[in-house]
């Protein structure tokens, strides 16, 4: 069984570029539904709008984190079990730790690439 490629993924990231990468990442994977947001307050109403398979987020951003961000998906019951990965610069203990206990399903440190992507989304999809 591989990747549903047909799913639809939210990228959230505030960083245009960062966006144009992991979209580029995905598309190699061959996921061709890709959906973005510059920020949490964007994506959540994305996530209200539209089911998504899976959401690839950013940690920092303004004005509402992704760690804000994941905990308002999770605390969401149409949402909760969504699969989530956070992607982040830093690789603080404390920040892996907090994003594990808010429920993350995955955490991926920049920089990576689609072979990396690819195991993180497999890992959260279940397969």
């Amino acid at each position: 069984m591989g990747l549903e490629t047909s799913m639809p993924i939210l990228v959230v990231d505030d960083y245009q570029t960062m966006i144009r990468i992991i979209r580029n990442l995905l598309k190699q994977l061959g996921f061709e539904d890709v959906d973005d947001a510059a920020d949490g307050q964007q994506a959540m109403s994305k996530l209200k709008q539209r089911q998504y398979g899976l959401v690839i987020s950013d940690w920092n951003m303004e004005p509402m984190t992704g760690y804000d961000l994941l905990k308002s998906v999770r605390a969401d019951d149409s949402l909760k079990d969504m699969p989530f990965i956070m992607v982040t610069a830093e690789s603080k203990t404390d920040n892996v730790i907090a994003a594990k206990k808010a429920g993350v399903s995955s955490y991926i440190v920049k920089p990576f690439n689609a072979q990396t992507l690819k195991a993180k989304i497999e890992a959260v999809c279940g397969l």
